[in-house]
C-alpha cells in the first residue's frame, strides 16, 4: 500500500464521512492539533525511558492518553452523526485516573504561590510544550460543531495533568520549578 494518495494535492482531504472540505477546515485543524500533541506525548515517553526516569503508572497513563488522543481525533474527523457511534469513544475512565495521579503528586509538591515559568529540566520543559498544544487543542476542538463535551473535558484534564507532571520531573530530577517574577525582565 502506498502512503501517498494525491488527492490532497490541491487543498483538500476527506473526513471519515468521505465529505471533502479544505485543509483549513475547523475539523481538520482540531483533529491536527490532537495529533501533534499525541506526537508529543511520544517524545516525553522517549526522553523518559532514555533518562530512566520511571514514575509508577505515569508511562502507562500518557500511553492510555495517547490511545484516547487517537480516539479524539477519529471523532473529530466524523462529521456524520449516524457514524460516531460506531467509532473508538474516549475512556471516561482515564480523567479519573489522571486526576487521581494528579492529586498523587501534588501532595509530594511545593505548594505554588507564584506561577512559575515552563522549564528547569528538558523534561519538564517538553510537558510544558505539551500543555500548550493541549490548550490549544482543546480551544481548536471547542471550534468544531457539535463537539462532544467529553472530549473538552478529557482535553482539559490532560492540560492540568502536563502542568503537574512536567513539575514532578523537575522534582525527580531535583531541579526547582522556575518561578515568574514580575520583577525580572
Amino acid at each position: 500500500m502506498k502512503i501517498y494518495t494525491k488527492t490532497g494535492d490541491k487543498g483538500e482531504t476527506s473526513l471519515l464521512s468521505g465529505h471533502r472540505v479544505t485543509k483549513t477546515h475547523t475539523r481538520l485543524t482540531a483533529y491536527g492539533t490532537v495529533d501533534e500533541l499525541n506526537s508529543q506525548l511520544g517524545l516525553i515517553i522517549s526522553l523518559m525511558s532514555e533518562k530512566n526516569i520511571d514514575i509508577p503508572d505515569l508511562k502507562d497513563l500518557l500511553i492510555q492518553c495517547q490511545h484516547n488522543l487517537f480516539n479524539v481525533g477519529s471523532l473529530l474527523a466524523c462529521d456524520d452523526e449516524s457514524f460516531l457511534d460506531k467509532l473508538p469513544q474516549v475512556d471516561q475512565n482515564l480523567v479519573t485516573k489522571m486526576e487521581e495521579q494528579m492529586d498523587q503528586f501534588t501532595r509530594d509538591l511545593p505548594a505554588l504561590k507564584n506561577f512559575i515559568l515552563p522549564g528547569g529540566s528538558v523534561l519538564s520543559a517538553q510537558a510544558h510544550i505539551a500543555r500548550c498544544i493541549c490548550r490549544r487543542a482543546e480551544r481548536k476542538a471547542c471550534e468544531v460543531e457539535d463537539v462532544s463535551a467529553v472530549i473538552i473535558s478529557f482535553l482539559n484534564r490532560l492540560s492540568d495533568y502536563l502542568f503537574v507532571v512536567a513539575r514532578q520531573f523537575n522534582k525527580l530530577q531535583g531541579n526547582e520549578d522556575v518561578l515568574w517574577s514580575q520583577n525580572k525582565h
